[in-house]
């Protein structure tokens, strides 16, 4: 007959059975930074589409609004003021066109110590590819450590199914895709800039 374990051994065991059960909490439990991109999106109808995806995400703030044009952009910025995040990821252009004095005023009011991340635009109107070009253009104007360029029209482009029949919303699948992507633009290790010098005398 096995006798009664003591006081002292019953701590023990408590102790040694308790160590699994920490050890799967720590497993699973997500890292402080997974929930904080100290990140501000800022878009249009589309990206409103992913709001919860992107605060699943990570992202601070998400202010997307129904047919919101590029031209209030820099505004949007500036009434934030010292409070806008360190990334400032902007999708606008959907509705209208985009044009590349918008976007660098935007870019330079989210200010050098902000890293700006511009989002391509998929939309079957006119000024799709004439606002992707300039997209591109504003993109090589600045230091890449600076702005990055994120190509969601090549992304939907290869993956119709992300989108509604109006081939510019988003579906379940592509808010995820979209989310998804600007998450792993932000939290990218990346080098210190080494191209576009000539960019610095101009901005």
């Amino acid at each position: 007959m096995l006798s009664r374990p003591s006081g002292v051994t019953r701590r023990i065991l408590a102790g040694l059975l308790a160590v699994p059960v920490l050890a799967g909490m720590l497993a699973v439990a997500p890292s402080a930074s997974a929930k904080d991109l100290n990140t501000i999106a800022i878009g249009d109808s589309v990206m409103l589409g992913a709001k919860s995806q992107l605060r699943d995400r990570g992202v601070d703030v998400v202010d997307a609004a129904v047919s919101r044009q590029a031209a209030t952009g820099p505004g949007l910025l500036r009434k934030r003021g010292e409070k806008l995040p360190e990334h400032v990821v902007v999708h606008l252009g959907t509705n209208g066109t985009y044009t590349l004095k918008m976007c660098k005023q935007l870019v330079r009011t989210a200010g050098k110590q902000r890293r700006v991340y511009l989002v391509t635009v998929k939309v079957p109107r006119k000024w799709e590819r004439v606002n992707n070009e300039m997209l591109r253009a504003c993109d090589r104007g600045f230091r890449s450590d600076r702005v990055v360029l994120l190509d969601w029209n090549a992304v939907a482009t290869k993956n119709p199914a992300y989108l509604y029949a109006d081939g510019v919303h988003l579906r379940p699948e592509g808010a995820r895709a979209f989310a998804r992507m600007i998450e792993r633009a932000v939290t990218a290790p990346r080098a210190p800039y080494s191209d576009r010098l000539a960019a610095i005398l101009r901005n």
